[in-house]
């Protein structure tokens, strides 16, 4: 069985392997601990909890915008991610919120960015997951974005259609898996975000987005191909490479406001985000 799993896990190597064989961290289904010296048994199931990742906490609360016995809408800021995943588990959402409330079903309905902030919800039982999880599934969340860009009146790219108070950006957006950039290719649109310039001072402009469909980096890419990419994007218009643990540029972009009709009690649901955008105070 040794052999087995240094072959099976080799992220995580033989010395570590033979320390939590040790340690009697690899079971079975009875709960019954694997040895150094135990046979392997062909269709045996092994149970082990993976290392958890050294995480340095991001220095930021989450805010409690609602609750009730169904849902919990939070303000998730900066660099705090929606689900464990990768280098992040303790520095979740989910995770914290489960410790800090005591909800041990808390699920996530959607998701934001790890770098994006803003209005965030969550189900505190399994049984309504499905319920809400639905509404972002058939597009019935009105979504709208605060973001701060360089203030342009005048946009630089081909897609942007003039709008009574802005622009609507359409394109053709394809995200490949294991590539960190989104990136437009011809073809029949299939994102399309609307597009408001609501103030400006500084060169910069406070902008509000609101996305009517949901590819990866929809409103980052439909911003650049205003001619306005947002402050602080680590992904684009390149890749910069900033330090995982490096707190101190957070990207502009808030989801600001969200609203929809409850799919259990059918009331009209209205957040908005209280964070505040640095690059805007």
């Amino acid at each position: 069985m040794r052999a087995y799993l240094v072959e099976k896990l080799l992220r995580v190597g033989g010395p570590r392997v033979d320390e939590m064989l040790d340690e009697g961290r690899f079971v079975d289904d009875a709960g019954r601990a694997f040895r150094q010296d135990s046979p392997f048994t062909p269709q045996t199931f092994v149970f082990f909890h993976r290392d958890l990742p050294t995480e340095t906490p991001v220095p930021a609360g989450i805010g409690i915008l609602y609750s009730d016995e169904r849902i919990l809408v939070v303000d998730k800021p900066h660099f705090l991610s929606s689900i464990p995943r990768g280098r992040h588990v303790l520095e979740s959402v989910v995770v914290r919120l489960r410790t800090q409330l005591g909800l041990p079903e808390l699920t996530m309905a959607h998701r934001l960015d790890r770098v994006t902030a803003g209005v965030l919800l969550l189900t505190r039982e399994r049984q309504w997951r499905r319920p809400y999880q639905e509404l972002f599934e058939r597009r019935e969340v009105v979504k709208k974005y605060r973001l701060v860009a360089p203030a342009v009146h005048d946009p630089a790219g081909e897609g942007a259609v003039v709008t009574n108070n802005g622009w609507q950006v359409r394109s053709r957006i394809v995200k490949e898996r294991g590539i960190l950039q989104a990136r437009e290719v011809p073809g029949e649109p299939n994102a399309v975000t609307d597009i408001v310039l609501v103030s400006e001072h500084g060169g910069l402009g406070l902008y509000e987005a609101s996305p009517r469909t949901g590819r990866t980096h929809q409103i980052r890419l439909h911003m650049q191909r205003l001619g306005a990419p947002i402050v602080n994007d680590p992904f684009y218009p390149i890749v910069l490479g900033t330090q995982i643990d490096d707190f101190t540029h957070p990207l502009q972009l808030q989801a600001w406001q969200m609203g929809f009709t409850d799919p259990v009690s059918g009331d009209p649901r209205a957040f908005t985000s209280r964070l505040e955008l640095a690059s805007w105070v």
